[in-house]
């Protein structure tokens, strides 16, 4: 290893522009050496420095009365009463579950879970949302799969249920799928811990598993660039995780948290040793020396570069209290993990690492955090942005069979039923889960009080790439009213952005687009973002994806006796509809798969509206009014109702349903107009849902009635919901297949 200064054609192949290397010159006062380039190259990378997107973010609104932590600390916390707090993220492992699916996928579950149980929360939920590209793409099912798999092979083996998710398929993601993956814990409020590093003379600690060299470069040269033929070789970046190791971690950070003997705590996550190491100094403003010769590792002859980039899964750092390692290390060794002391909180504000001796880095610490340069990016809409939203009703026909379009969309690989991908979770284990997949938003107590938390996550990522603006937007209300449909009333939000390449003015121009619909639809609803993640350069061969800003919200159940799910529950319950139906079809699903058709424009929404709608249903939900209550979205009212007949645990029903006959058919049965929770209820309880509707100006109509065997609405559709329900439930099983 040699630690003379490199030279600029080094820089380049580390990902830094000639410019940036400049810069880096500049801010350290001199060439850095390899190592320190390589610290650099991570700690600037788009990965880790936001150098695209922080300006940007600044729009969103993060604060609150609930707030207790929010975005730059590993994952957001919010009040829920009784002295407790709710901490949960979405963060995305885009890159590497590409390049290897299982262990992409995995070690994604295990880096979100460490960023909540980090904070000093016991994770009890994880949830994920993927996108993959079409059938006919010969890649799609091996990621499927893989995928998977790693979500389950690793969730299960730690023992933290998934509860939840969402999975799209479009050609759109054929070269680069996307893997968010969510995680929510639950922490006393005054148990909150943080990774500020403080009290110069404290010792570092490394905690957990040894390092390797799995990882190397993940964060800057495989999750900051774009994706080419010689995406393949990156194979041995993708990180290598340990379910039983985690399990281990979490027992003994948790068990540690309760002895008053950490200062500050955090992941080694992307960028590993350096990022943890670097962020917790300037988030204390001191300094940190770090001897590798203490670090354990797990491969001999490992250099200085290789041990501060690695990003071996299942690792901690520690800032103790000076007097307090023999505690850290008795808890970890008592759950069988390492625990050694590698260094020591300074006063000086640089980065110092020693190897055998040698200071082979000094590096102040100020320009590793906070130099990156901070890009205002060039944006403009793209070129045919036009001619994608232009779209003439006249020019759709009717379908002349409706009993075969609703099939046909039950059975798309957008609407089918998440069976095939859900059962392969563990969605019980720890006892918590009140509603498992399948209805609108999991639903999980909060174990010693009569609270419950509700979670969804939602994009539609053809509206996002028809209109970012409204797309963006709709994400919002959507997991908002999925987690009202539950009975919960909305507490925060987590966000993860995946985009192309943001030196693209049409893709930062998205992206623009797409933190405006956030900050009026959060605004609106009085909802912070409180964490997430910026995931550019998902882009192959200069092919981006959809721009696709997933959400995630968690509501809140004061009382678990007031919840509900989606489906029809009694036969003579009348089906009722809150909000308005447009005759609009701009973006749908039906139009997609009907038609072939992915053009117009997203069905626009009354923010004040969609607010007030959520507001009527959360309420009758609390006075128990209501059955069941299912936002209508993805191929509209006549998939709704099916859904409501035939998603449930028992017996599907059927339903007898009135056609509104001032709207063309396909639009009123298949049109995806915003602001709409289909509901039943028994007709006694009728009266007071207008009242509510009437006060808070929610148009109400009365659609029909639960009954029989069969959904029938007007004389366009009756069909058998047995038959309906086992196309539906089989569907993407029969597609994974090759059905």
């Amino acid at each position: 290893m040699s630690y003379e200064p490199v030279d600029e054609q080094t820089a380049l192949a580390h990902g830094l522009t000639k410019e940036e290397f400049a810069e880096l010159c500049r801010g350290i006062g001199r060439v850095p050496n390899l190592v320190e380039l390589g610290i650099a190259s991570v700690m600037w990378s788009e990965h880790c420095s936001y150098k695209s997107s922080r300006a940007v973010l600044r729009d969103l609104p993060t604060e609150g009365p609930q707030v207790l932590q929010g975005p730059g600390e590993n994952a957001g916390a919010v009040a829920i009463g009784d002295g407790l707090a709710a901490v949960f993220k979405i963060e995305s492992h885009n890159h590497p579950s590409y390049i290897e699916p299982y262990q992409g996928a995995a070690t994604g579950v295990g880096g979100i879970m460490r960023d909540v149980f980090t904070m000093g929360a016991r994770p009890i939920a994880n949830m994920n949302s993927l996108r993959f590209g079409s059938f006919d793409h010969p890649r799609t099912r091996y990621l499927v799969s893989g995928v998977v798999a790693g979500i389950g092979g690793y969730g299960n083996c730690v023992g933290v249920p998934t509860v939840g998710g969402e999975i799209y398929f479009d050609r759109g993601y054929n070269g680069n799928i996307l893997v968010n993956a969510f995680t929510l814990g639950i922490v006393r409020e005054d148990g909150i811990f943080r990774a500020e590093a403080s009290g110069v003379g404290n010792p570092v600690l490394y905690v957990g598993s040894k390092t390797g060299r799995d990882g190397i470069h993940g964060a800057s040269l495989l999750a900051s660039s774009e994706f080419d033929d010689e995406t393949e070789e990156k194979r041995p970046t993708v990180q290598v995780g340990d379910p039983f190791t985690e399990k281990l971690l979490i027992e003994a950070c948790l068990e540690l948290m309760e002895k008053d003997a950490i200062v500050a705590i955090q992941d080694m996550g992307a960028a590993g040793l350096t990022s943890s190491s670097v962020e917790m100094a300037d988030r204390g403003q001191v300094g940190i020396r770090i001897d590798l010769d203490r670090v354990p590792k797990r491969e001999a002859r490992i250099t200085p570069y290789e041990i501060m980039l690695s990003e071996s899964q299942e690792r901690m750092l520690i800032v103790a209290r000076a007097g307090s390692e023999h505690v850290v290390q008795e808890v970890f060794q008592k759950w069988d993990l390492d625990a050694a002391v590698i260094g020591e909180v300074t006063d000086d504000r640089m980065l110092r690492v020693l190897a055998e001796g040698e200071e082979v880095v000094a590096m102040p610490i100020d320009p590793l955090a906070n130099g990156a340069p901070v890009y205002e990016r060039h944006f403009a809409p793209p070129a045919k942005l036009a001619d994608q939203q232009r779209l003439s009703l006249g020019d759709v026909p009717p379908p002349g069979d409706y009993d075969r379009t609703l099939k046909q969309l039950l059975g798309s690989p957008n609407i089918a039923s998440r069976r095939w991908v859900y059962q392969q979770y563990d969605q019980f284990v720890g006892g918590n889960t009140m509603v498992r997949p399948g209805s609108d938003a999991a639903v999980v107590r909060v174990k010693g009080t009569n609270k419950a938390l509700a979670m969804s996550v939602d994009c539609n990522s053809r509206y996002c790439q028809l209109d970012p603006y409204v797309g963006a937007m709709t994400a919002v209300v959507e997991s908002a009213r999925n987690v009202v449909c539950a009975g919960a009333e909305p507490i925060g939000v987590t966000d993860c952005l995946n985009f192309g390449n943001p030196e693209k003015p049409e893709i930062m121009w998205q992206f623009r687009e797409a933190i405006k619909g956030i900050r009026d639809a959060c605004g609106a609803l009085g909802l912070p973002v409180v964490s997430g993640n910026v995931s550019f350069y998902n882009e192959t061969d200069g092919r981006a994806i959809p721009p696709t800003p997933t959400i995630a919200m968690v509501g809140l159940i004061e009382d678990v006796r007031h919840q509900c799910t989606q489906w029809f529950e009694n036969d003579g319950d009348l089906v009722v509809l809150l909000g308005r139906t447009r005759e609009e079809l701009g973006g749908t699903e039906y139009l997609a798969t009907i038609h072939g058709i992915e053009k117009g424009t997203p069905p626009w929404m009354d923010l004040a509206v969609e607010k007030a709608v959520q507001r009527v249903c959360l309420r009758a939900i609390r006075e128990d009014l209501l059955v069941s209550a299912h936002d209508v979205s993805e191929g509209g009212l006549a998939v709704a109702l099916a859904e409501c007949c035939i998603s449930g645990p028992g017996k599907p029903l059927g339903a007898e349903i009135d056609l509104e006959a001032s709207i063309r058919p396909d639009a009123w049965l298949f049109g995806e107009s915003q602001s709409r929770i289909l509901v039943s209820l028994r007709s006694k309880q009728l009266t007071r849902l207008r009242e509510l509707a009437a006060d808070n100006e929610v148009p109400l109509s009365v659609l029909g009635t639960v009954r029989g065997s069969r959904l029938r609405a007007g004389r366009l559709i009756d069909a058998d919901v047995q038959e309906l329900r086992d196309l539906w439930s089989n569907a993407l099983g029969d597609l994974m297949e090759g059905h």
